[in-house]
């Protein structure tokens, strides 16, 4: 069927910008179902992960939107404001539920619209969903959001546990780059050109005018915003990072959430999930693969290979037909339901454990079917940390401690985890926890992350039979400090034992959590901590499936940092100025009445 473009449109906001939206139609006069997709990176740009298993070249999205168009929607892609051809100052996330709001409305009057629209996109492209949605505006569908749609943007995504994802940054760096005030600038463009992030990563602060983006100043006025509002107010509940404040008004369609274990929005998507299930006759559906940020048609994430079986085009066919699929149920109401189970997910493990021919782990997996989260089967299990760093079911006879220390100018360096937009300082997915030359912040002699003297390791016996985890391992800490704050993070290691092709054996990274003990109370009021004194936390993981085989060995690393995926904590106290960093000594208090423990979300074997 023929398609017809109709280019750069200039539809107006309610302000007087105007957005560039592009309009894909296969038949002049006749009214059609719409689909939108709204992107800061560019209308008719290519998304490096939009291939299929079929065929490994990226389609843009011009192609993507012909495609959808001769099977007779009208398909509407727009530059998000201040991005390449639209209108005013980009201020990440926080224009869109308005601006969203504003092009549905323009779309409702056009004469090729037959009042049902449904939105798809991934990543800011799903974040724009969700705030578009907290409106709920007239002639919104269906939706498809794909690894994004901040239910909390403090809790993951921009911040965790209190502390910042230095994703931002790298992600600002190299988008400011892509700016037009950038295109139209040679010295600003030469200036971010020649910053390196390497050197400006640290426990140093930025200030204005002092960060590896000070060229661009509308993107360091916003990644200085997200940092310096560390406390849980007001600035973290507006609608275009904060959908679970708004579900109760949050538009009642059909919608998939979609993310991955190795996603920094896995736990967004569960978040959604749960919440809008719960309110909204939906349907909703969850699915959670083992991929990394949007690559669902890759085999592996990292280092780690789950198999040809792990793709979403082995599930559900491709990612094009998948959503074809979706709309054409619920915009046309001519096909079943595509997905007619509510949560579909991937457990990673089981794999044979070998070297592949890539290089790569065989780490294996299988998907699922589930008709709720969390999983009906699953139920929190203690085990108890224990001095001789064993994991067990029983408690320490005695009371001990063990400790660890944070040198915030020494930090334990990031190896993958769930992470995007990362480059060049950090890389997602699965990985063997041992430093090496490809890992931001590494030393010599290149040793395993479990070793360093401020690493605590935990783990159980070989295991004599296969356990499942599926949800999020919960720490229950009984921590004290030196300092007035710091950090506590946790990783949940699958270890493999020695082998053939691994004789040091391999401890896969499965997922992590973290806090930052100021906010041990509440993320609205943070507290000092007085040196010393024995303080009781809880810190939740971030969301996970996976078989853990019979012989490996379950492990909790527990340390002060883990960056850069995250900001290092100075361990000083944060309303004073110019303080130097401090070591802080932390403790980890085991057995009598302060026994710290771990809740694993064990899912009983035979269950499917």
């Amino acid at each position: 069927m023929a398609v017809t473009l109709i280019p750069n449109v200039m539809v107006p906001m309610r302000d007087g910008v105007h957005l560039a939206t592009d309009i894909y139609l296969p038949v002049e006069g006749q009214t059609l179902p719409v689909l939108l997709e709204r992107t800061p990176y560019d209308k008719r740009g290519t998304n490096h992960a939009d291939f299929s298993v079929a065929d490994e070249i990226p389609r843009s999205k011009p192609e993507i939107a012909r495609i959808f168009a001769a099977h007779g929607y009208a398909f509407v892609l727009q530059d998000c404001r201040g991005r390449y051809a639209s209108e005013g100052t980009f201020r990440k996330y926080l224009s869109e539920a308005e601006d969203g709001a504003d092009t549905m409305a323009w779309i409702m009057a056009q004469p090729w619209c037959n009042g049902r629209i449904g939105t798809l996109g991934l990543s800011y492209g799903a974040h724009v969903q969700a705030a578009l949605a907290t409106l709920d505006p007239p002639g919104l569908a269906a939706m498809f959001l794909d690894s994004g749609g901040f239910s909390s943007a403090y809790h993951s995504g921009i911040r965790q546990g209190g502390a910042y994802e230095l994703k931002q940054l790298t992600w600002a760096q190299k988008h400011a780059l892509l700016a037009p005030e950038t295109m139209a600038d040679p010295a600003r463009r030469a200036a971010l050109e020649e910053a390196d992030i390497r050197d400006w990563i640290g426990v140093e602060k930025w200030r204005p005018g002092h960060s590896p983006i000070s060229a661009a100043p509308e993107y360091e006025d916003f990644i200085l915003e997200q940092w310096r509002e560390d406390r849980f107010g007001d600035f973290w509940k507006q609608r275009g990072i904060y959908a679970r404040g708004w579900y109760d008004e949050f538009a009642d369609v059909p919608m998939v959430h979609m993310s991955s274990w190795y996603d920094p929005y896995a736990l967004t998507a569960i978040e959604n999930f749960v919440g809008l299930s719960d309110r909204k006759h939906g349907p909703v559906k969850l699915i959670l693969g083992p991929w990394t940020h949007g690559k669902r048609s890759l085999t592996f994430s990292g280092d780690a290979d789950f198999g040809p079986q792990s793709t979403l085009d082995h599930l559900f066919g491709d990612y094009i037909a998948l959503r074809k699929a979706w709309f054409d149920r619920h915009l046309k109401d001519d096909v079943a339901d595509p997905l007619p189970d509510p949560v579909y997910y991937f457990t990673t493990g089981g794999g044979t454990g070998r070297r592949l021919a890539s290089g790569r782990l065989d780490h294996g997996g299988r998907w699922r079917s589930a008709a709720a989260w969390p999983l009906p089967a699953m139920h929190m299990t203690p085990f108890h940390l224990h001095p001789d760093g064993a994991l067990l079911d029983e408690r320490p006879a005695d009371a001990a401690t063990s400790r660890f220390v944070h040198d915030p100018h020494h930090p334990v360096p990031t190896i993958g985890g769930a992470i995007a937009s990362g480059a060049p300082v950090m890389e997602a997915g699965g990985f063997d926890q041992r430093e090496g030359p490809d890992f931001f912040g590494s030393r010599e002699p290149w040793r395993p992350v479990a070793e360093r003297p401020d690493v605590l390791a935990f783990e159980t016996a070989p295991l004599d039979a296969d356990v499942e985890l599926t949800g999020q391992v919960v720490a229950e800490l009984f921590v004290s400090s030196t300092a007035v704050d710091t950090d506590v993070m946790i990783k949940i290691v699958d270890v493999y034992p020695a082998s053939k092709d691994y004789p040091e054996g391999y401890a896969l990274n499965i997922a992590h959590g973290l806090l930052r003990m100021r906010f041990r109370n509440s993320f609205e009021a943070p507290e000092i901590m007085e040196p010393g004194k024995v303080y009781r936390v809880q810190i939740a993981s971030f969301p996970m499936s996976n078989r853990f085989a019979a012989g490996h060995r379950i492990r909790i690393e527990i340390a002060g940092s883990n960056f850069p995926h995250f900001d290092i904590n100075p361990n000083t106290d944060w309303r004073v100025e110019g303080l130097d960093p401090f070591v802080a000594e932390n403790s980890i208090h085991l057995g009598a009445g302060q026994a710290s423990r771990i809740l694993l979300p064990i899912v009983a074997a035979g269950t499917d």
